[in-house]
């Protein structure tokens, strides 16, 4: 009977475990759906997840600062909402966007026309003749195609930047990337068109360049100076030290569609961190789990057009910013097989060698690595201002990253449970002292 008892306890306490990777991949599988259109400025992406997660921090009854969960911000971004259409002429190349091509996130309005490609090579680089030969000849209204691997130094590269910043009355910048494409979110607006071809190294070796090639290019573009976002944010008060702070935070933005054909979901970048997030909710919602600090979770919008989000929450705090003990950003939570790095463990030593033995006693990941200050995600502009605050993200199998291939089925999330332990009991481990 006795161990028919334990077998059954194992089985429950399995299941209860496994709760919450299940609770996680749902979260992913609503943030990253293309019906949340890459939670970027198309078709209100970002709106459409901002509301998601204020619908769970009510069903957790969590407080909120103010008057509601949201707090608002205007940023400018640039965004391509309609078709995105490329044919090119002249070597073999498939235009899928997203998958074959990127356009420049900065691009301007163009007028679709089928215009002539110019080759930059490295020998055109090699001395002050051939530049000088290069600049002088007639580049009017043409694609200047450049391969990324012949810049390969700064020298090069400066002569390609100076190329965007006088332009030479060219018409556009193609560059040639023969392993990945990765798109960005831009706040600005080029003053001409750039394009980034995925083209691998033998196929790029067979281009005859002597003949004369074409790029045609059209897509809508629209620039939005004032666009409303908003940051998503709610707490639980303390129990001991109510006007004292643990803060968790996230963002919950990604890149947003290119078009109507390029879907930039977002999976591990960053909707497993905000599924981290809202599981730390419920965990801390419980009232076995009530904390000793008050602890805020704090899910940051535009963290992919600059940080913006979280630049603006540290400038319009709701609270004091020197009331926070300790800020823990989560960011590519998905994968963890090969350990987790801990961004700002130089700054912050005392801390780091906490989380550091938590780990080595209980064996949660392989390694937790150290990483200097750096300003690649939402605890930056925290730690500027005197705020303790650590990134966490973990490192393994997946390899997508500011791509199409960035979806919900590829998230392992292999060592969820024991990240989510480590990250609980480090939190424990702040409120004692």
């Amino acid at each position: 009977m006795r161990k028919q008892i334990v077998v059954v306890f194992l089985l429950l306490s399995n299941t209860l475990f496994a709760q919450d990777v299940k609770y996680a991949h749902s979260i992913v599988d609503s943030l990253a759906s293309p019906k949340m259109f890459g939670r970027g400025y198309v078709k209100n992406g970002d709106k459409m997840a901002a509301n998601f997660i204020q619908h769970k921090l009510q069903e957790s009854k969590l407080n909120f600062f103010g008057a509601a969960y949201f707090q608002a911000f205007t940023l400018s971004v640039n965004t391509f909402p309609n078709k995105v259409s490329l044919v090119v002429n002249g070597f073999n190349f498939n235009t899928l966007p997203g998958i074959d091509f990127l356009l420049g996130s900065g691009n301007p309005k163009i007028k679709k026309k089928k215009r002539e490609v110019v080759w930059l090579d490295s020998t055109l680089l090699s001395s002050k003749e051939q530049t000088a030969r290069f600049l002088s000849s007639n580049l009017k209204n043409k694609w200047i195609v450049v391969n990324k691997k012949d810049i390969s130094n700064k020298e090069k590269l400066s002569f390609v930047n100076a190329i965007q910043g006088n332009f030479l009355n060219a018409f556009g910048i193609a560059a040639i990337e023969s392993k990945k494409l990765r798109w960005h979110v831009s706040q600005q607006k080029q003053l001409f068109p750039t394009l980034e071809l995925l083209i691998s190294d033998s196929a790029y070796s067979k281009i005859d360049k002597k003949n004369t090639s074409y790029i045609t290019l059209s897509y809508d573009e629209k620039f939005i100076k004032k666009y409303k976002t908003q940051n998503v944010i709610g707490y639980i008060k303390g129990s001991q030290h109510p006007d004292s702070f643990i803060v968790f935070s996230a963002h919950y933005d990604h890149l947003g569609q290119m078009g109507d054909g390029a879907i930039f979901t977002g999976a591990n970048d960053n909707a497993g961190g905000t599924a981290m997030l809202l599981d730390l909710v419920k965990y801390y919602s419980k009232p076995e789990n009530k904390p000793n600090y008050s602890i805020a979770f704090m899910f940051f919008g535009a963290e992919e057009a600059g940080l913006v989000g979280s630049k603006f929450y540290t400038e319009n705090p709701l609270f004091p910013l020197k009331n926070i003990r300790f800020l823990i950003n989560l960011d590519l939570m998905g994968a963890a097989e090969e350990g987790i790095t801990v961004v700002n463990a130089t700054e912050f030593t005392k801390e780091f060698e906490t989380i550091k033995q938590l780990n080595d006693s209980k064996k949660y990941v392989s390694q937790v690595k150290s990483r200097g200050k750096a300003a690649n995600s939402d605890h930056y502009f925290f730690s500027e201002k005197g705020v303790p605050s650590f990134f966490i993200y973990t490192m393994g199998s997946i390899k997508a990253y500011h791509d199409i291939y960035d979806t919900a089925d590829k998230l392992p999330f292999v060592k969820y449970n024991e990240l989510f332990g480590l990250i609980t009991d480090f939190s424990k481990e702040l409120q004692l002292k």
